[in-house]
């Protein structure tokens, strides 16, 4: 049975904490390829050496901490959102090198840890374990440009000679991710933890509507083609068309918007706005895309302007293996008794990517207030210590009735 070390792994996870600490609440502003984030990446690699793992960097920057022989592979990732929390990723990376350091002072299974790259976004969606499962070359990734107008390929350069060649999933039985439920079921259930049967598809593109830049004084409203108009009929548009396909676990979100020229006495000539939207049905998925793309056309004719769409991205939603469920689901009923239940996520996350790859499970723990992005994402100790205790105990169980 491991046995972790509870004071240990919090005071681990504050100490990550430290590198890009905001110092508003326990937040940090970590994102991917940022000095902290690499500076963050370089004191996990030495705590992966301290646990005996031989560590590894590839291309994309991908941190792991390798066990000697076939593994159960723990990870999940430390960068953040440009206002994020202290726990969203860095929770399972953590949790990951606690157990690994058990195992290494009291014997037991090999353990591996992975601290995948830009899960976050900032360049594309989970970038870092898209690319290392197959899901989108590292040609492909390189192309991605942040707000900024930066490359993913830029940014790598970064890491500089640290990054070697990928690593090959073969030697891995699996992989769990612990992470927080960034929402407000457990919480409001007052469950301590949750078992994740599925994790909902997401499509994320760009789409610009281009009219006619002109004097805000002397510009007639009736010829106006103002592109910032264009987004604010689009949106309605879409809300309507949506109305009726849409479930209440559908999401679809307009988070990102860039208006030229973006000064008060100009008509706005262009816009390019984010357009993203979830669902665990892959079918509805599609039939999104195609309202989204039929509402912008439409916009586009009515208010006389033109509209261009971005590269798609997105992933698939995927359920998860039921062997590596059925021993969170032993570890959960040993460790905390009822209080835990199956649940979708609802938020993305790099277990997506590597179920194209091996056998993959997560489990989560509570979001104080079911909030997570902010300044203001927290989970109780308690809780934490909870979930690291059904990860150890879930890592024992199947080391013991698989191998």
């Amino acid at each position: 049975m491991i046995e972790i070390n509870a004071e240990r792994f919090i005071l681990s996870l504050n100490k990550l904490r430290e590198f890009g600490k905001s110092g508003v609440g326990k937040g940090v502003v970590r994102p991917a390829y940022s000095l902290s984030d690499i500076a963050a990446r370089d004191w996990i690699a030495e705590q992966m050496q301290l646990a005996g793992l031989k560590v590894n960097f590839d291309p994309l920057g991908n941190l792991f901490g390798l066990a000697s022989m076939d593994s159960i592979l723990l990870g999940s990732h430390t960068d953040s959102q440009p206002e994020g929390g202290w726990l969203d990723g860095s929770l399972g990376v953590m949790a990951a090198l606690e157990i690994a350091r058990s195992v290494k002072e009291q014997g037991g299974p090999p353990v591996s840890i992975v601290n995948f790259q830009d899960e976050e976004g900032r360049f594309g969606v989970t970038t870092g374990s898209a690319v290392w499962s197959g899901n989108a070359s590292i040609a492909e990734a390189d192309q991605f440009k942040d707000v900024n107008g930066i490359s993913l390929k830029e940014a790598r350069g970064l890491m500089g000679e640290r990054c070697a060649d990928f690593v090959s999933p073969d030697q891995f039985k699996g992989f769990i991710e612990m992470h927080i439920e960034q929402g407000p079921q457990l919480d409001i259930k007052g469950q301590q933890i949750g078992i994740v049967s599925s994790i909902v598809g997401i499509r994320d593109m760009k789409i610009t509507f281009q009219g006619e830049q002109n004097h805000a004084g002397t510009t007639p409203m009736q010829v106006r083609k103002d592109a910032f108009q264009s987004l604010s009929l689009f949106n309605n548009m879409l809300n309507q068309r949506l109305r009726n396909i849409v479930t209440p676990q559908t999401v679809w979100t307009i988070g990102q918007v860039i208006i030229h020229p973006n000064a008060p006495s100009i008509v706005p000539g262009q816009v390019t706005f984010s357009m993203q939207w979830r669902d665990a049905e892959l079918d509805r998925l599609l039939r999104i895309d195609d309202i989204v793309r039929s509402a912008a056309l439409d916009v586009a004719k009515e208010m006389e302007v033109s509209v261009s769409f971005g590269t798609m991205l997105g992933l698939d939603p995927v359920e998860m293996d039921k062997n590596l469920m059925g021993a969170l689901e032993y570890a959960a009923n040993k460790t905390v008794g009822s209080q835990w239940s199956k649940m979708h996520s609802g938020a993305l996350h790099d277990a997506t990517n590597v179920a194209r790859l091996m056998p993959t499970a997560m489990l989560f723990v509570p979001s104080i207030s079911g909030i997570s992005h902010s300044f203001d994402e927290n989970t109780d100790d308690p809780d934490l210590i909870s979930g690291i205790r059904v990860l150890a105990t879930a890592v024992d169980y199947l080391y013991a009735n698989v191998n």
